[in-house]
């Protein structure tokens, strides 16, 4: 029996609790912010109340604390948001952690200092030497992995017999995990997607959103192979597939509605999204000051007009 510790929960931790458990792990779940989870998870019948339903009652909540990372497990996955990154980190380098490390959270990060684009593996290697980092990405809602929908994901280390041996501790027979060492372009493509959800969603019929999604994945295409990572990811799970799922049906693709009815982000979001996190507004606000001064806006011209329309605030214009 493995053991494994996930760091963050929210409701992708959570949710990715199930298939683990049902592989036949020890899984402990621990939150370091969020008190209204923290009630979820330590309350008796273990209700989450962003998934809406009862964890498992195998699940072991324990209190964020340093002791904790320094028990033995087999397996440490970050569940955290983005901006968590930071935090844990610097835990798991004063700590000199060493268990393998498995990444849920998606998103880049600028680095000022250096005017460069790092993905959240980098981030771990370059400031916090933390190194055994394989990641998980895909399109994965969290409210139907929780209910044992069927999921198909991709775990990315360079050393693919690392990423096999996550696979077989944590795989289903309704969560299905599939390999890659492309860990640049799985990470790239996971968190422009939000971005380019967005931007499907801002067609009013289905004929301008299809459209849309097509030059997005070109777009996408050609972002992941500026950051060296390679074409065949764009076109697999955490490329193609996460993005149809986020447009499909997810809070970037909502929000991109209401940019294409015309209301600027921040009116839209006061009126009709105020309790919710617009992962691709985070990302846009990130990333802008790279992307829009070192990358050809005549190769990226969606992804251009959205990172201006969200930091000028303005009215989005796109030309399908």
């Amino acid at each position: 029996m493995n053991r494994i510790l996930v760091i963050g929960g929210g409701a992708m931790g959570s949710a990715f609790t199930v298939p683990c458990l049902e592989n036949k792990n020890s899984v402990i779940i621990t939150e370091p912010y969020s008190k209204r989870f923290i009630r979820n998870l330590s309350s008796k019948n273990k209700f989450h109340s962003a998934l809406k339903i009862n964890l498992p009652k195998k699940l072991k909540f324990q209190k964020f604390s340093r002791d904790l990372l320094k028990e033995k497990f087999d397996l440490i996955v970050i569940a955290l948001s983005l901006s968590g990154i930071d935090f844990i980190g610097k835990e798991l380098k004063d700590l000199k952690v060493k268990t393998p490390i498995l990444v849920l959270t998606k998103g880049l990060k600028y680095e000022k200092r250096n005017k460069k684009i790092l993905t959240i593996s980098e981030q771990f290697k370059k400031n916090y030497n933390v190194s055994n980092i394989s990641i998980l990405k895909g399109p994965c809602l969290a409210k139907e992995l929780v209910r044992k929908k069927q999921t198909s994901v991709i775990v990315a280390n360079k050393n693919i017999n690392i990423a096999k041996k996550i696979g077989k501790m944590i795989s289903t027979k309704y969560y299905l995990t599939e390999f890659s060492r492309d860990i640049v372009g799985v990470e790239v493509c996971s968190a422009i997607k939000n971005i380019y959800a967005m931007i499907i969603g801002a067609g009013q019929s289905l004929n301008a959103s299809s459209n849309l999604f097509q030059k997005s994945v070109l777009e996408m295409n050609y972002l992941t192979r500026y950051f060296k990572g390679k074409e065949e990811t764009t076109l697999g799970l955490a490329g193609v597939g996460d993005l149809y799922v986020s447009a499909a049906g997810g809070r970037n693709s909502k929000m991109g509605s209401y940019l294409g009815m015309g209301y600027t982000f921040k009116a839209a979001k006061k009126n009709f999204m105020p309790n919710d996190t617009v992962e691709g507004e985070q990302l846009a606000k990130e990333i802008a000051p790279f992307i829009l001064k070192k990358i050809d806006k005549k190769r990226i011209p969606l992804m251009n007009n959205l990172l201006r329309t969200i930091i000028n605030n303005k009215k989005l214009r796109i030309k399908v």
